[in-house]
């Protein structure tokens, strides 16, 4: 393939991996040819709101802009690696913690599946969960924000 050629069936190809896998970017490099294909991070601003039996809104988690907080932020749980989260052990089970929840140093907080492997996530510091920015089965990247403990 000359430089001044674009293979577009490559590029189709290399964005269905990206759909397929979840992955935010795709590389691919063979002699003097070199290829990207990245998809824009969509951002989504979310704010759940339950009903108590009295009728009262109780809130439950305000997932903020990832712009908002950022990985430098002093309170931020990141993502260690690339890959989808779950907020419990197995579809149906309770979080592992919610906004409120009194967290100890170790305590899984959460966990990252890459590459068919569980991996939990642990409390890097002892405190409360402020807020949860993510969502279950939500893909995330690395140094994505997860959630504040304070």
């Amino acid at each position: 393939m000359s430089k001044n050629t674009i293979d577009s069936d490559l590029i189709r190809q290399l964005a269905g991996l990206l759909d397929e896998t979840g992955l935010a970017e795709i590389e691919i490099e063979k002699d003097d040819f070199k290829i990207r294909v990245a998809k824009a991070k969509v951002q989504q601003v979310t704010e759940a709101v339950a009903y108590a039996s009295s009728g009262t809104a109780a809130p439950i988690a305000v997932v903020a802009a990832p712009s908002e907080i950022t990985a430098s932020h002093p309170n931020a749980v990141v993502s260690p690696m690339v890959g989808n989260v779950y907020l419990s052990g197995k579809p149906g089970a309770p979080q592992f913690v919610q906004v409120g929840d009194t967290v100890s140093v170790g305590q899984t907080l959460l966990i990252i599946e890459a590459m068919k492997v569980m991996n939990p996530i642990p409390a890097p510091k002892s405190g409360v969960v402020k807020r949860i920015l993510i969502e279950d089965a939500q893909p995330v990247e690395y140094n994505d924000v997860l959630m504040l403990i304070e």
